[in-house]
């Protein structure tokens, strides 16, 4: 399997800075992320400290990061990433399509909109997933409930539905979801809880209602730092670093708002060049 000296994961200001440094400084760098880049970048309707880039709109600043990117020639691997697993001398990266390895990581991933479920976090891998393609097979002829916190994730409860005996799918965003398989229920109540009560898994809404199953995929754009790295120190919903954004786990950087306050992009991009030089450092 193909090793690379650093995996950047997301592609905010902060993975693209971290990416373009470790190119620049001669690593086989592997980006991975949105190839669009981050929707909370393209979106933004007006940034004003960003250096060189006055009154910039998102989508310009996006597409000025894209440009940068093609020209330094890295490419983004547009997948996403479940579980980062430290394996000593090199990390072992899960994704929703193959594993990937690399000796040093930076994580670069946002801080997750929203919380976790009550009872959530405990759960993953033990009846809770967040990915549908790593963990269909396991759910073939049973039950299973998504919670899909994008439109986007209608899709893998469509994929599901095709291996499992029945989806109860709760869309967890604005609009209407698209009409369901035959063998999926759509529920319009707000996620609330999960636990598990002997080999099954319960879920229960705000509204009351509880629901029996096999297994819970959670998909949302981002994954907490607590349950995509085992034995990563965090502060609630921020990883741990110093000065020179390194993590309590030797090789693993992180970086922009992940790490905590302000969420800037120019703070973000800043701590991304950090990260990066820190994961060169390591590397020699």
């Amino acid at each position: 399997m193909e090793r690379y000296d650093v995996a950047v994961v997301g592609t905010g200001p902060a993975g693209v800075s971290a990416a373009i440094t470790a190119k620049i400084r001669n690593k086989k760098v592997l980006l991975i992320g949105d190839r669009d880049l981050t929707k909370k970048m393209r979106q933004a309707h007006e940034i004003n400290n960003y250096p060189g880039f006055p009154k910039v709109k998102g989508e310009d600043l996006a597409k000025a990061l894209s440009g940068h990117l093609k020209q330094m020639e890295i490419e983004i691997t547009d997948v996403k990433v479940v579980n980062i697993y430290a394996m000593g001398k090199y990390f072992s990266l899960q994704t929703s399509g193959e594993t990937y390895e690399a000796l040093s990581v930076i994580a670069a991933t946002g801080v997750m909109p929203g919380k976790m479920l009550d009872g959530e976090e405990p759960l993953v891998g033990s009846g809770v997933s967040y990915c549908a393609t790593c963990d269909a097979p396991l759910y073939r002829g049973k039950d299973v409930i998504v919670l899909g916190y994008g439109k986007e994730e209608e899709k893998e409860a469509a994929f599901l539905s095709e291996v499992a005996r029945k989806v109860i799918y709760f869309p967890v965003y604005n609009g209407e979801p698209s009409d369901p398989a035959d063998n999926v229920k759509v529920i319009k109540e707000v996620p609330a809880s999960v636990k598990r009560e002997g080999p099954k898994m319960v879920l229960t809404t705000a509204q009351g209602t509880v629901f029996e199953t096999d297994g819970i995929f959670v998909l949302r754009e981002s994954v907490s730092p607590g349950a995509l790295i085992p034995g990563l120190a965090t502060d609630g919903p921020h990883i741990v670093v110093d000065r020179q954004m390194r993590t309590n786990i030797k090789g693993l950087f992180a970086c922009g708002d992940i790490t905590g306050k302000p969420y800037q992009y120019i703070k973000s991009a800043g701590e991304g060049n950090v990260a990066a030089l820190s994961a060169v450092e390591y590397l020699g």
